[in-house]
């Protein structure tokens, strides 16, 4: 009996191989670096994943660092208007202007040098406590030009265009969330949500 090997599952939780491997390369690490949602990684294979992914955790997708998009340039400006959106009739709305002017394709781009469409695109917000906290998110998020990219159009099929980025916007202020309109109680949270994604809260 002594010489017998203490079954795997009554052995103590110390350091297993996986633990000294990067999860990247499932080698053993090389300038090992802890992100802090303690992912570990070989500094290089760190540096590749955030070059191609952005600094956001390859494993859980913890967003470690500030990330910047490729929105071309452009402007962003917001009034108050003395109506209400269907679901918040006790406040006034923010009604949210995005211009970006036609331009030409970076190497960040699908297809560098060439020229992409402008656009004007207009967005609702309810004047409350809630939606000044979102537009002040959209607005940091604009300024580390998240808000758009440029791509193929989801609604025309164009190549070549301005596109939303993933943070989705009200851009009709009626109809529900089948016409982008309100009302939408779940709006604000998931728009929070989608924001913190890309590490903007």
């Amino acid at each position: 009996m002594d010489n017998q090997e203490t079954p795997k599952h009554q052995q103590g939780r110390g350091a297993t191989a996986d633990d000294k491997k990067c999860l990247i390369c499932m080698e053993t690490f090389t300038k090992k670096k802890q992100l802090k949602c303690k992912h570990e990684f070989c500094e290089e294979c760190l540096a590749q994943s955030k070059k191609a992914m952005g600094p956001i955790c390859p494993v859980c997708r913890d967003v470690f660092g500030m990330m910047e998009g490729d929105q071309p340039d452009g402007y962003m400006t917001w009034k108050s208007y003395s109506t209400s959106l269907p679901g918040f009739s006790s406040c006034n709305t923010i009604v949210i202007n995005y211009d970006i002017s036609r331009g030409q394709q970076t190497e960040k781009h699908p297809h560098p040098g060439k020229y992409y469409y402008g656009i004007k695109r207009t967005a609702y917000l309810p004047d409350n406590k809630e939606g000044r906290e979102v537009l002040l998110l959209l607005k940091k998020a604009f300024d580390q030009k998240l808000i758009f990219t440029v791509g193929t159009s989801r609604t025309s099929g164009m190549d070549n265009q301005v596109t939303w980025n993933d943070i989705h916007h009200k851009t009709s202020m009626t109809g529900g969330p089948e016409c982008f309109g309100y009302p939408d109680h779940g709006y604000l949270s998931r728009v929070r949500e989608e924001l913190k994604a890309k590490g903007i809260e």
